[in-house]
């Protein structure tokens, strides 16, 4: 049975989901994303490609049948009963610390156990008080949940809470469907010499995540992009303000995946839909397609030298498609054999 993983640089289109999960494993305080899509749309198979992706490739699957103690942890009763020690035994929460905690089908998972999901994956520790004794762990993980809106949808307070979503575009080219069957048959029957191909890539994607979570923090959002972002989530009447914090974590984290110390409209363009698609429930209009974005000379001086930004180089057989921004955030075209590239800062 094969149990390799096939290869994040490997997979033909879907741009959306790719940014999203890239952005979302630099910054997992935003709460995890949410896939949507039809069967047959590789919704697990991009979601279980991150993990080779980053730091201890930890991936913990979380089934449906799973009960509250397992999810958080409980008291150890074997221990308890045999050498009289009270004592914690970790939960898949704790096993999925800093990797991925992965959940299909998470609209048919147990309202409660969403809830504690979404929890822990925005404060980063599990806080468990039962059976006696009190204890919390850090569990520091990505979340990443699927579903299948044919099958039931979330609720509109489970969703909002989700920091990004994706609705996965079904719609493939001829050539596109020939060339993903050809991709997944030669992965099937030469496991081993298809990872090799992409080993290049893998490696390079690996390294840009990292370089992007060392600057994170060192990412300026200036306030007149504060106010493009506020214009923005008032405009969509999204309610509270958590659409507002996440634009702007998801905003500062793909400036860093890019190589940028300073957010631009441009990159707040490029992901504001991740952060409005699953708010649309509450949402009295649709996602605004521009605001009048702020003259900043601080950023527009930039503008000229954002046009040569990209992730450069190989992204295995990755399709080149604009996304909604200008040409300085363009996916990059196939090529593996060259290594991705950085812009120095």
């Amino acid at each position: 049975m094969n149990n390799h993983k096939f290869p994040f640089s490997a997979i033909i289109g879907q741009p959306d989901l790719k940014n999203a999960l890239l952005i979302s494993a630099i910054d997992p305080r935003m709460g995890g994303v949410l896939i949507s899509g039809p069967r047959g749309s590789a919704k697990s198979t991009i979601a279980r490609s991150l993990a080779d992706l980053i730091p201890g490739e930890v991936f913990v699957n979380l089934p449906l049948g799973a009960s509250e103690e397992k999810l958080l942890g409980s008291l150890d009763l074997s221990r308890a009963l045999s050498q009289r020690e009270v004592e914690f035994s970790d939960g898949l929460l704790a096993k999925a610390h800093q990797g991925i905690l992965y959940v299909d089908e998470v609209n048919l998972l147990a309202d409660h156990l969403v809830d504690l999901l979404l929890d822990v994956a925005a404060s980063g520790v599990n806080q468990v008080e039962r059976d006696g004794i009190s204890h919390q762990h850090p569990a520091d993980f990505l979340l990443i949940g699927t579903m299948n809106p044919d099958e039931g949808e979330l609720r509109p307070q489970l969703l909002d809470r989700f920091g990004l979503m994706v609705d996965l575009n079904h719609a493939y080219t001829i050539n596109e469907r020939k060339k993903i069957i050809q991709q997944r048959l030669d992965f099937d029957e030469n496991t081993e010499q298809f990872l090799q191909r992409y080993k290049a890539g893998q490696k390079a994607i690996s390294a840009q995540i990292r370089s992007a979570k060392e600057i994170l923090n060192k990412v300026n959002v200036a306030d007149d992009v504060q106010q493009y972002i506020a214009e923005i989530c008032s405009q969509a009447n999204v309610e509270g303000l958590r659409a507002d914090i996440i634009m702007y974590r998801a905003a500062r984290a793909y400036a860093a995946l890019h190589q940028l110390m300073e957010v631009s409209t441009q990159e707040v363009d490029a992901i504001k839909q991740f952060v409005l698609l699953h708010r649309q429930n509450t949402m009295n209009t649709s996602i605004p397609e521009s605001v009048n974005p702020p003259a900043s000379p601080a950023i527009n001086s930039q503008v000229d030298d954002r046009k040569q930004s990209s992730i450069q180089g190989s992204w295995g057989a990755m399709q080149a498609q604009t996304l909604p921004v200008t040409e300085g955030h363009k996916l990059p075209e196939s090529d593996t054999d060259k290594p991705l590239k950085k812009k120095h800062v």
